[in-house]
């Protein structure tokens, strides 16, 4: 028998419970030993639970238990969340986690710790919910050069985007329909501004690299500007609007950014339409690689954080590899980075526009007379940005064009 703890019951710590019970059998084949639930941590009461006689308060229970093997830190945040993996690791107990956040801020100091105390931290739910994409990178694609990951990274922002395509509506009424049906919290920052997709990407880019990338290294740009106007004249020229997390090498570093871009119909990525997360890696050997499916939701995300234990219960008394030192990755300067660009211009500057952007392509429509669009050649981000502020308030818009 294999005792583990989950340190959080909320929507992922139930959803762990579920999946073990549900899939009890296969698991126990698969892990070669019967896993089970001896402890739930949490403040709160659950009068009534079929789980309500494992419900503790106290996080020393469980650190002192040796019984406990494996711990699921369903918490999120960077406070107690942080303070209790590290005391359970320090213990030899292995953590399993869905928290991006607190992977991205202490994933190497946290690898370090397992290693140093023979466990393991492991963090696939923390990208994709239940989309195995951080075992792959450390496992199956471990003979590539990985060149690049692009990804949808975040299932709220890209329904959104979704649902203003397809109904011509606009941002504000479609966030207020993504939080009536759960899929945007109360307070959507995190998500709609790109905070969520960059943590993500970090993750992401750390793996591919073998060396830390801080979150406040990533350019980070969110959705809350773009509009219906931009969304139609996207699709006028055959593309759609998707928020990506893009990591490419650049010789011996880094570019890593997460912004809006228009994607055209020959990327994997213009398909993936609502809560839907992808994530597209590119090696020096294979080529792309595309990982799909539901990239949040309980039994999803639950399901990844048990796929975790029953590695970490097959690997008991051994470390798991993974690739993430804490040495800091050498970054590329967004200014040096080449995009074309998509810009949304108020009528009267076209002649400023082709003065500036030549060999550009004009997108009009016969009813709207206020403004045009206007895609540029590739060019560096500073040289566009500096022809930017000469046009001034004449430019509505800016959204970078993939591709």
């Amino acid at each position: 028998m294999i005792y583990i703890a989950v340190l959080g019951y909320g929507t992922v710590g139930s959803g762990v419970v579920e999946v073990l019970e549900r899939n009890k059998e296969s698991i126990r084949r698969k892990a070669t030993d019967e896993i089970s639930v001896k402890y739930i941590l949490d403040l709160r009461e659950f009068p009534g639970d079929p789980y309500e006689d494992k419900l503790v308060h106290d996080v020393n229970l469980i650190l002192e238990d040796p019984e406990v093997s494996i711990v699921c830190e369903t918490m999120g945040g960077v406070g107690a969340a942080y303070q209790f993996t590290k005391l359970a690791l320090e213990r030899g107990k292995s953590v399993c986690t869905s928290n991006k956040e607190l992977v991205a801020a202490h994933g190497p100091e946290l690898l370090a710790l397992a290693r140093a105390h023979t466990c393991n931290y492991m963090f696939e739910a923390s990208v994709g919910g239940g989309i195995p994409i951080i075992r792959p990178l450390n496992s199956a694609l471990t003979a590539e050069e990985i060149e690049s990951i692009e990804g949808i990274l975040n299932g709220t922002t890209n329904y959104i985007l979704t649902k203003m395509e397809k109904e011509g509506a606009d941002f504000e009424e479609m966030l207020r329909r993504a939080q009536e049906k759960g899929y945007a919290e109360r307070n959507p920052e995190a998500d709609v501004e790109g905070h969520d997709a960059c943590r993500k990407l970090a993750i992401l880019s750390s793996l591919m690299l073998g060396k830390n990338v801080s979150v406040d290294k990533i350019h980070t740009e969110g959705i809350s500007k773009i509009t219906a106007a931009d969304i139609r004249y996207a699709k006028e020229a055959g593309r759609t609007i998707k928020l990506l997390g893009i990591s490419r090498r650049v010789g011996e570093k880094v570019q890593v950014m997460v912004a809006p871009f228009l994607v055209g119909p020959d990327n994997p990525l213009h398909a993936v339409d609502g809560v839907f997360n992808a994530v597209c890696v590119t090696g020096n050997m294979l080529g792309k690689s595309m990982y799909y499916g539901k990239g949040a939701g309980k039994l999803p995300t639950a399901s990844a954080v048990v796929g975790d234990v029953i590695d970490c219960a097959r690997h008991l008394g051994k470390v798991i590899t993974c690739f993430w030192d804490e040495e800091e990755a050498d970054y590329a300067g967004l200014e040096e980075v080449e995009n074309r660009f998509f810009l949304r211009v108020k009528t009267g500057a076209e002649e400023a526009m082709e003065a500036l952007f030549p060999q550009g392509k004009i997108v009009r429509f016969p009813d709207r007379k206020e403004d045009f669009g206007y895609i540029t050649v590739s060019m560096k981000e500073k040289d566009f940005q500096e022809r930017c502020g000469i046009l001034g308030d004449t430019v509505c818009n800016t959204i970078r064009v993939e591709g």
